[in-house]
């Protein structure tokens, strides 16, 4: 059994550990809403471009754009993995892991060479650690993204893309070349609630445009629009639309990894308070149970101290009765 000095020891620890981790809980909680906040206010220009997209697309008289178009024949498809720059987070990296190697493993069984790429200190490292090939890395940045972040992945992975899988794109300062890829696709943590994020792989490009038709109803001999029914409004471009498209769609594509950084420093608060509060709580938890056990050491200690000197105190008193 340990003694009372070993077990003060302990608590000592544990209540140093449970300052820490109570921090970490009070810090990952002011966070969220900051990320909640920022994940809103990002939404409209997100819905606003997406809205104009399909209104080009519409308006355009042909949808060749690269991004558009889905390869014959996709050879290599990168995949973008958003991780956390710092742990104590629960699992919250091992499920995004998890979920890109899913993914990677439906693209090999589709004939498709998986092209990784990572965002977060502890995606680089676990990658790394495992001698996997990365592409490229960006880290730094996990917990207060901003558009800057996701404008140097989008704009090498958009690169890649338009060189297509059969092509290469040089690095910079000249560091080589690197191959193309037919596909892009994202594993990012959606934010759900405080208790729930859940992992989800999107896919950034070739991009799927959805049109939006209108419906008529045709009364008393004339044609009217249906209350139901959602006209489109009238644009006019200038330049024409198949520029404006080709101008636009590395911008949307740069607004879905930013979104998607945007959830994920959400989801990383998020998960980590959780962890935190677990962790605290099992730190109160230990502490009580030490705090309990050192006390029964203690008494034994004075139990049997007390046990000393009264049998002490009895043989004096029969060696001198003798």
């Amino acid at each position: 059994m340990p003694s009372v000095r070993e077990l003060r020891s302990r608590i000592r620890s544990v209540s140093s550990i449970k300052k820490i981790t109570k921090a970490q809980e009070l810090i990952a909680t002011s966070r969220i809403s900051k990320a909640q906040a920022r994940v809103a206010a990002a939404k409209p220009y997100a819905e606003e471009i997406t809205k104009v997209l399909v209104e080009l697309a519409s308006a355009s008289q042909n949808l060749t754009h690269p991004l558009l178009t889905e390869r014959a024949e996709p050879t290599r498809a990168a995949v973008l993995v958003i991780s956390s720059d710092r742990g104590m987070c629960g699992g919250y990296n091992s499920n995004v892991f998890r979920r890109a190697e899913e993914l990677m493993t439906t693209l090999r069984g589709e004939g498709k060479d998986p092209v990784l790429y990572v965002m977060g200190a502890k995606g680089l490292t676990y990658y790394t650690f495992r001698g996997r090939n990365l592409f490229g890395s960006w880290t730094g940045f996990s917990q207060e993204p901003h558009y800057s972040n996701a404008s140097a992945a989008c704009n090498h992975l958009v690169e890649a893309f338009m060189a297509g899988g059969e092509g290469e794109v040089s690095l910079p300062n000249g560091a080589g070349n690197i191959a193309g890829v037919d596909e892009i696709h994202i594993v990012y943590t959606r934010f759900v609630s405080m208790l729930s994020q859940v992992p989800e792989v999107r896919r950034l490009a070739p991009i799927q445009v959805t049109y939006v038709d209108e419906k008529f109803d045709l009364g008393d001999g004339m044609l009217q629009d249906s209350p139901s029914a959602q006209v489109s409004s009238l644009y006019e471009f200038e330049p024409d639309a198949d520029k404006l498209l080709g101008a636009l769609l590395p911008k949307y594509i740069n607004t879905r990894i930013y979104a998607s950084l945007l959830e994920a420093a959400a989801s990383e608060s998020a998960a980590r308070r959780t962890a935190m509060k677990a962790a605290t709580d099992n730190a109160t938890e230990m502490q009580a149970s030490l705090t309990r056990q050192a006390n029964s050491v203690r008494q034994a200690q004075i139990t049997q101290e007390i046990s000393e000197i009264v049998g002490g105190a009895n043989a004096l008193a029969s060696s001198s009765s003798d």
